[in-house]
C-alpha cells in the first residue's frame, strides 16, 4: 500500500527523535502486503483497554497483513502531540483513536490519512465529524454513549433511590464529559433534581474532588470521563466510607465496584471500529463517507456486593429490572 507523506521533512525527523509511550508489534499470519495502523489510547482503564483490545481483534480476524504501532498518552494531553507526530514520521497506513482527547489531537495534526475513534461521546460536538451520517473529512469511527443512557440512570435515581441532590466529578476540559453533564443537569430538573458538581484537572485530583462534595449530596453519579474512570478507586473508597450510592457510566465501573449504571460493551464498539478500518483498507471505502456508528444496545447492571458496602438494603425488584447482576 502506497505511504502518505504528511507535513514536512522537519517535522518527521522530529518526530523520529520523540520517545514513543507504547509497543510496535506484528499481527496475524495473513499474506499480503503489509499495512501499518497507529493506534493511541488516551489513557488506561479498563474500557478503554477493551476497546483497543476489540480493534486489535477485528483486524487480527481479517485476511489482513498489519503491524500494529501502539501509544498510550497516559492522561497527557502533551503526550499525544508527541505520538501525532511520531505517526506522521512512520508513515501509517490508518490511525485507531481511542478516546475523545486521542481523536481531537489525531484529527488536528493528521489531515491525510484515515482516523478511526471509539470511545468518544460527541464527534459532532468535539468537531471530529461535520455529522454522524456524513462524517465529511478523514475521521469517522464509534461512540461510547448511548442516547437514553443519562436519561436513564438519573430515573433511575429517582424511581429506586428517591435521590435529589447527584454529585458528578469530571474533567471540565474534556469535552465528552461536559457534555454529558449537561445532558445530566437537564434529566435531573425535568423530574425536581439537581446536580453538584466537581471538577478536576488529572487523575490525581479525584479523591479531593469527590471528597468536596461530601455533605452536599445524597449519591456520586460518574459519567465516562476517562480522568475520573482512571481514578474510580479514590471514588469507591469514598462512596464506601460515605454510605453513599454511587451509579457509574460504564459496565466496567459497576464491575469495579460502582453499584449500578447502564452501558455496553466496549470491547463491540471498538472491534467494530476495526471492521471499519478492514472496509477502508481492504476495500478501499471512503471514510467521509461511513457513518459513525452508535452502540448496539444498552444493559442495565447492579453490583449486589457494591450495594453492601455502601450501606444500601437490596431490594428484590432490582433483580428483574437489572439485565445482570454482579455478586461480589
Amino acid at each position: 500500500m502506497r505511504k502518505h507523506l504528511l507535513l514536512t521533512v522537519a517535522l518527521t525527523s522530529i518526530a523520529g527523535l520523540l520517545v514513543a509511550c507504547g509497543s510496535t508489534e506484528q499481527s496475524g499470519e495473513a499474506g499480503g502486503e503489509r499495512v501499518e495502523i497507529g493506534i493511541v489510547q488516551y489513557a488506561d482503564h479498563p474500557s478503554l483497554d477493551q476497546a483497543t483490545e476489540g480493534f486489535r481483534a477485528a483486524l487480527e480476524d481479517s485476511a489482513l497483513n498489519v503491524k500494529f504501532d501502539e501509544n498510550n498518552a497516559n492522561g497527557d494531553a502533551n503526550t499525544l502531540q508527541t505520538i501525532a507526530d511520531k505517526l506522521i514520521g512512520n508513515e501509517v497506513d490508518l490511525v485507531f483513536a481511542n478516546a475523545t482527547p486521542a481523536a481531537q489531537i489525531m484529527a488536528s495534526s493528521i489531515t491525510e490519512v484515515p482516523i478511526l475513534f471509539t470511545s468518544v461521546t460527541d464527534p459532532v460536538g468535539a468537531q471530529l465529524v461535520d455529522s454522524l451520517e456524513e462524517p465529511g473529512g478523514n475521521v469517522s469511527g464509534t461512540v461510547d454513549f448511548h442516547p437514553e443512557a443519562i436519561e436513564k440512570s438519573i430515573a433511575l435515581m429517582d424511581e429506586e433511590f428517591d435521590l435529589e441532590r447527584i454529585g458528578m466529578v469530571y474533567n471540565a476540559g474534556e469535552q465528552n464529559s461536559q457534555h454529558q453533564v449537561n445532558l445530566a443537569k437537564e434529566a435531573a430538573e425535568a423530574r425536581g433534581m439537581s446536580i453538584v458538581e466537581a471538577t478536576v484537572q488529572t487523575s490525581a485530583d479525584v479523591q479531593t474532588a469527590t471528597e468536596s462534595l461530601i455533605g452536599e449530596i445524597d449519591a456520586l453519579y460518574i459519567i465516562t470521563d476517562n480522568d475520573v474512570v482512571a481514578g474510580l478507586d479514590a471514588v469507591i473508597g469514598v462512596a464506601e466510607r460515605e454510605q453513599l450510592p454511587l451509579f457509574v457510566g460504564e459496565i466496567d465501573s459497576v464491575e469495579a465496584g460502582g453499584l449500578a449504571g447502564f452501558g455496553f460493551s466496549y470491547y463491540d464498539i471498538g472491534y467494530k471500529a476495526g471492521e471499519m478500518a478492514v472496509e477502508i483498507l481492504n476495500d478501499g471505502a471512503d471514510v467521509s463517507t461511513m457513518s459513525v456508528e452508535l452502540p448496539p444496545e444498552l444493559n442495565l447492571v447492579f453490583n449486589r456486593g457494591a450495594a453492601e458496602r455502601m450501606g444500601i438494603k437490596w431490594q428484590d425488584n432490582w433483580e428483574e429490572l437489572a439485565d445482570d447482576v454482579i455478586d461480589e
